[in-house]
């Protein structure tokens, strides 16, 4: 009987031993954490073939230990990835936050000031959690009026610079001045755009290429 509890216990204790493994396995797994809006969050396309995607896809083909957890929603604005922020930082814990928000806020015709005070707040908390941040610029048809587009325009490169976090110039590179690459409401790319955001934002993301390779 003695004999048979000891290998019972043996039993339990390598059990619980694996399942603590498996556990701290999984909390440290690194997560890249996209915030954004109707841009990243494949509005009007198949399932499965937005940027967002064919980042996965790179960091399995580059063999990257990383995944990546989308949690941008269509029409979402900076105060609303301002007030999910914290929530998605304590539950998924991200390495890399990429930010992609504000053209939801030029579209409603809010004020530059509290785009950039949302913003500032997002990468600050962020940094704050330890993890590395992208922001994804913006920029604006110039129909919205001189001033408030260059305003918008310079937001993104100011807020960088002086929170000192890696910067996509424009998410839209490549994409924005041509017709043929948006859906029909003529403000959602298409599929055949998908691949050149992702790689706006591969090509932004080269200063962590060496953190990518690795668990942090």
């Amino acid at each position: 009987m003695q004999t048979q509890l000891l290998i019972a216990n043996k039993f339990i204790t390598g059990l619980f031993c694996l399942l603590m493994s498996i556990c701290s396995w999984a909390q440290v797994k690194p997560v890249i954490l996209v915030l954004g809006d109707s841009l990243s969050a494949e509005y009007g396309l198949p399932r499965g073939t937005g940027w967002v995607t064919l980042l996965e896809g790179e960091l399995t083909k580059e063999k990257s230990p990383w995944s990546v957890f989308n949690a941008s929603i269509s029409g979402e604005t900076s105060s609303g990835g301002l007030t999910r922020l914290p929530a998605l930082l304590s539950q998924k814990k991200p390495g890399i936050v990429l930010i992609e928000l504000g053209a939801n806020d030029a579209l409603r015709g809010l004020p530059v000031n509290q785009t950039e005070t949302n913003l500032r707040q997002m990468i600050q908390m962020s940094k704050k959690s330890g993890a590395k941040v992208l922001l994804c610029g913006i920029q604006i048809p110039s129909n919205y009026g001189q001033t408030y587009t260059k305003q918008f325009k310079q937001l993104y490169p100011q807020l960088a610079n002086q929170e000192r976090v890696e910067l996509l110039p424009f998410f839209l590179e490549g994409v924005a001045t041509k017709p043929e690459l948006f859906q029909a409401d003529r403000l959602h790319p298409n599929v055949e755009a998908q691949s050149i955001i992702f790689k706006n934002v591969w090509g932004s993301m080269a200063p962590y290429s060496n953190l990518l390779k690795k668990l942090p």
